[in-house]
């Protein structure tokens, strides 16, 4: 036997799936499974108020896809979670647990609506003043989150405290100033800014009745997989994520990498802050602060931080919203039993989160005697 022979003898072979295939099949199997353990301890919740789950389920189904109307409904609803869901995901993949995408929603649809303020006093047209508001909104969000990454870098500071401190400030700031010197005095029950008018709204995907919100959220779900999948960059951050210590000895700019994703994330959320201004609202009220920041959390979690994987998943949570309606009318049951049932599959995926890498089914089986 030579020794190429030999060495060669040395390496046990590998039947089956491969490495990749295995580790896909798992990102789908265990959420999966999560989902479906939800929705078993949530019946058993309905059992105990005397409700059917059955009923339940169907009317989910019916709300969020059952007709053309409400199809749509959850599309429009799931734009903004999809935003959210990558401000979430994108740190998360350098090992970032940031949870500000509410505060840069909130902030950077504040900055989008007081930008057009003196844009649509002074007649601007609206192809000026919608980018203006959206590059806005998009440095707003992208810089006050990207300020919480040079914390985490700079000094130390623990990003998840930081990020979900700085939200907090982001709505105080918002209603400071819708609540005072921004505020339409027209808006006597609700404090408001001036609306910014009809022909200054972002409309419709032709054809359907959901805002280009939807669509942008597809293209840039797209381009971030891109960008964290297939480029230098994203492979610099995965490392960095991996193993820190690793990467800072290989060299690689650890706090550029970390302040770049997080403005990233700032900027998907200050974007959908500018979608909700532009699209539903049409002015900066409390509004804004619809929990699709909190939301958009629940979405990367169960994407595996996956910016494809966000795009079928801010769906599903968009049927929800959409189906809390008929659900209220024909059941009897409040706005808020979705949001039991967001709560029970949080805590269900952050327990599953401990099954990655147990399941042998999952792992490759060497075969063949080492010589």
């Amino acid at each position: 036997m030579t020794a190429e022979t030999a060495d060669t003898a040395a390496i046990p072979a590998r039947t089956g799936p491969s490495l990749q295939v295995l580790r896909f099949a798992e990102s789908i199997v265990i959420p999966v499974a999560a989902l479906i353990a939800s929705a078993l301890i949530f019946s058993v919740f309905l059992v105990v108020i005397g409700k059917d789950p059955l009923t339940f389920f169907s009317l989910i189904w019916t709300g969020g896809f059952g007709s053309s109307f409400s199809f749509q409904n959850s599309l429009q609803r799931a734009a903004p979670l999809i935003l959210t869901g990558l401000a979430f995901a994108i740190p998360a993949r350098i090992g970032l647990t940031m949870i500000g995408g509410e505060g840069a929603l909130v902030l950077g649809g504040f900055t989008a609506a007081a930008t057009a303020i003196p844009l649509v006093s002074n007649g601007v047209p609206a192809f000026v003043t919608l980018p203006v508001m959206a590059l806005a909104a998009i440095l707003t969000g992208g810089l006050w989150v990207g300020f919480t990454g040079w914390l985490k870098y700079a000094r130390g500071v623990n990003e998840t405290i930081a990020s979900l401190l700085l939200s907090y400030i982001a709505i105080a700031i918002m209603n400071f100033f819708v609540e005072g010197a921004l505020r339409d005095p027209a808006s006597a029950n609700k404090p408001s800014t001036m609306p910014i008018g009809d022909a200054y709204r972002i409309g419709a995907i032709p054809g359907t009745e959901v805002h280009w919100g939807f669509a942008a959220g597809i293209v840039l779900a797209i381009a971030l997989w891109v960008l964290m999948s297939r480029t230098t960059f994203g492979f610099a951050a995965r490392m960095t994520g991996g193993n820190l210590r690793a990467a800072r000895a290989q060299g690689l700019p650890v706090g550029w990498l970390m302040v770049v994703c997080c403005m990233i994330a700032g900027a998907c959320a200050g974007l959908a802050g500018f979608f909700e201004v532009a699209a539903i609202h049409g002015q900066a009220n409390a509004s804004l602060v619809a929990g699709y920041g909190f939301t958009g959390i629940l979405v990367a979690f169960l994407a595996r931080h996956n910016p494809l994987a966000v795009l079928p998943v801010a769906i599903l949570f968009g049927a929800l919203a959409a189906a809390g309606g008929v659900i209220q009318r024909r059941m009897g049951l409040p706005d808020a039993t979705v949001l039991v049932l967001q709560g029970i599959l949080f805590v269900v995926l952050l327990v599953s989160e401990t099954f990655y890498g147990r399941f042998r089914i999952f792992q490759l089986r060497p075969t063949g005697d080492r010589t």
